[in-house]
């Protein structure tokens, strides 16, 4: 009896059988079933709990740092060398909080939450607009964390989003959730071109600086419609932390190691 190569003893996927998931997925999104090992059917459960272990989570985020480092990377510094923008980022005051615990709750519930819920975005992104355009303050914090409750309380309210819909808007949705997918990714690129600070950047480099966030879009999408927000939300949090945790170790030993 031969073995499916992709796939572990235990019928999940092997992380080269989620990354060929993925570049299949992105060619043709769809609102398809959580990979195995989740929770079956749908529900508050399965939507939240990430259902990743960390060498597989660590796995993923090795390979967007990999490829954001090695391939995209390099194109954004190149733009803004030729365009002159800068990072807003001061090395001397890094954003832990904001980057590591702020940034992926509300981005993921902002971008990526509807994906799966998509009535929900109806009232859940007009109302992060004063959590997003504020930023992480106690007030914002407590608001965010009542619309969280919210969700989840419509996430008990219908375990399966997209079924039991008026048949037009289900229908509508599915057909064109691939575009939906798409302009959510890039959507979610363009709004980290505010992290710049530009200088006569020429309006057609600009895409160019934002193309690691939009491939590490591409990925917690795909991880939001196949594992569930939980585990988008955790995916996040671990890709930021790497940089925020390279320039720190730079930081603090570079000046010793020159001295």
């Amino acid at each position: 009896m031969s073995v499916n190569p992709q796939s572990s003893s235990g019928g999940k996927l092997r992380f080269r059988g989620e990354v060929a998931d993925f570049w299949r997925f992105i060619r043709h999104p769809r609102p398809v079933a959580r990979l195995s090992g989740r929770f079956a059917g749908g529900g508050l459960a399965a939507d939240w709990w990430p259902g990743i272990g960390p060498g597989r989570l660590l796995a993923w985020a090795g390979l967007l740092w990999a490829l954001n480092l090695f391939a995209l990377g390099p194109v954004a510094v190149m733009a803004a060398g030729l365009g002159g923008a800068t990072h807003r980022i001061d090395p001397a005051n890094l954003p832990w909080l904001t980057a590591v615990l702020w940034a992926p709750l509300v981005e993921e519930m902002l971008f990526r939450y509807g994906l799966r819920r998509p009535r929900q975005v109806l009232w859940l992104v007009p109302a992060l607009m004063p959590v997003v355009l504020y930023g992480p303050k106690l007030w914002t914090g407590l608001l965010l964390a009542a619309f969280v409750l919210l969700a989840c309380w419509g996430t008990r309210q219908r375990a399966e989003p997209l079924k039991g819909w008026d048949t037009t808007w289900r229908r509508y949705y599915l057909k064109h959730f691939g575009l939906v997918f798409h302009l959510v990714a890039l959507t979610f690129a363009a709004v980290h071109l505010t992290n710049f600070v530009y200088s006569k950047t020429p309006y057609w480099l600009m895409p160019l600086l934002v193309l690691p966030q939009w491939l590490t879009g591409l990925v917690l999408g795909w991880m939001r419609v196949r594992r569930g927000i939980g585990a988008a939300i955790l995916l996040h949090a671990t890709f930021n932390a790497g940089p925020i945790l390279m320039i720190w170790a730079v930081m603090r030993w570079a000046p010793t190691a020159a001295s």
